[in-house]
């Protein structure tokens, strides 16, 4: 054989070994991966299975508030001056969330919220997992919400508070803010007693973040406790009626009423004008708010005239049939003048009362003392603070005046728990 034939027998023998040799290691790579992916299955799912568990429940398994229900508020009849109902809030996880995504224009619609201020917090808030889109709205609404299944958009159950009646009752109950802690009113006074305690609970959630298992109960929410008010709701309509009706005859700028039971001293009806519906805040003036038979101060006039007329009494100085010259029908004190309505003359104790003599009652007060109508007020209890806690309280004061003692008062408020 020639030196040429011999050398492409060993260079075809040469091509076919190298041949072989890529095969063989292509075929020995192949098995290599094939291998080391089947040692990590096994390793996966036998080895480190808790690990892959843990994983998994790191994911799917959250800790979820239990929101308590606050406590009912009702008046001497067990009828109801605030309730709290079950309502839906949405909320966002922006992690998950795309803002480019297109039903998000369906989402603000129904949400009556601007779509460039939706799809811009979603891209600001892009590395949080929580934020408000809109709270407490009704759960057709929610549901409607839901059904754009968007992912990243998540419901959540709370409780808002309800006044069934309005602004009858809107002074004496007052409202909560949108976390139902109280602001105004009994809600505030009473704060602490009718809130409750918000539990907790470990729930398993799918991939688009809904609930689906309860699985542990960590602590369970305990509600507020209930609150009953000596107002009756029959009084208080009626009372609220009649004072509306003479403020608008009248024209008057505002008005008080307060209704007591003469028995107990218990409040059956306290309703103020202007008043406020604080189930619509909308057009809410803070000039409404205040609760002007609890927080203003004001002269109560002739209506102490039977209490300087029992001190006059009690002292010992003055009888039944003691009497009193009013004449000419006015007394001057320095630069201040008092007038009867017109010169009664001598008049007796009834006298005094049954005509309301500014002039008699005057003498008697004068004669006095200003010390010791001072001591039967405070044995009344009067100028001295209620005890009721309610939010504002002004505290009665008396003073010193020419013609005797005024005091300036506040009605009690009183209710049972």
């Amino acid at each position: 054989m020639s030196d040429q034939g011999k050398k492409t027998t060993w260079g075809q023998r040469l091509a076919s070994g190298l041949a072989a040799w890529r095969f063989g290691s292509v075929v020995g790579v192949f098995l290599l991966v094939v291998g080391v992916l089947g040692w990590r299955l096994v390793d996966l799912h036998v080895v480190d299975n808790d690990f892959l568990r843990k994983q998994g429940d790191v994911r799917t398994i959250r800790v979820e508030s239990i929101d308590a229900h606050r406590g009912v508020v009702t008046d001497r009849y067990d009828e109801p001056l605030a309730v709290s109902t079950p309502v839906q809030t949405i909320w966002a996880n922006p992690s998950e969330a795309d803002p480019a995504e297109a039903r998000l224009t369906n989402l603000a619609r129904l949400l009556d919220i601007n779509e460039a201020s939706l799809r811009q917090r979603l891209n600001e808030y892009s590395g949080r997992e929580f934020i408000y889109l809109r709270r407490k709205v009704q759960p057709d609404l929610a549901r409607k919400v839901l059904d754009l299944e968007i992912d990243g958009i998540y419901t959540r159950q709370e409780y808002r508070r309800y006044y069934p009646a309005g602004e009858v009752t809107a002074h004496v109950v007052g409202f909560t803010d949108i976390d139902e802690r109280g602001q105004e009113g009994i809600e505030l006074a009473y704060n602490q007693w009718l809130s409750g305690e918000t539990g907790r609970k470990r729930v398993l959630k799918d991939n688009r973040g809904r609930i689906i298992k309860d699985l542990t109960l960590i602590r369970d929410a305990n509600p507020g406790r209930n609150l009953a008010l000596s107002i009756d709701l029959r009084l208080q309509y009626l009372a609220y009626r009649e004072l509306k009706a003479v403020v608008a005859a009248h024209n008057a700028r505002g008005g008080t009423l307060v209704m007591l039971d003469v028995d107990t001293g218990e409040v059956l009806a306290m309703v103020n004008q202007g008043s406020y519906n604080p189930n619509d805040r909308s057009q809410l003036a803070a000039e409404n708010l205040r609760n002007k038979a609890i927080t203003d101060l004001f002269e109560p006039g002739s209506t102490m005239k039977p209490i300087t007329m029992a001190a006059a009494l009690e002292s010992g100085s003055y009888s039944v049939n003691s009497t009193i010259d009013t004449s000419p029908g006015f007394r001057r004190f320095g630069r201040f003048t008092i007038r009867d309505h017109r010169n009664y003359g001598v008049m007796d104790m009834a006298e005094i009362i049954v005509k309301s003599s500014n002039v008699g009652i005057s003498r008697i007060a004068t004669d006095l003392g200003g010390d010791v109508i001072r001591d039967l007020y405070a044995r009344l209890g009067l100028g001295q603070p209620t005890g009721i806690g309610f939010p504002g309280e002004a505290v009665g004061c008396c003073h010193r005046h020419p013609s005797g003692v005024r005091w300036k008062r506040q009605p009690c408020l009183t209710g049972t728990v």
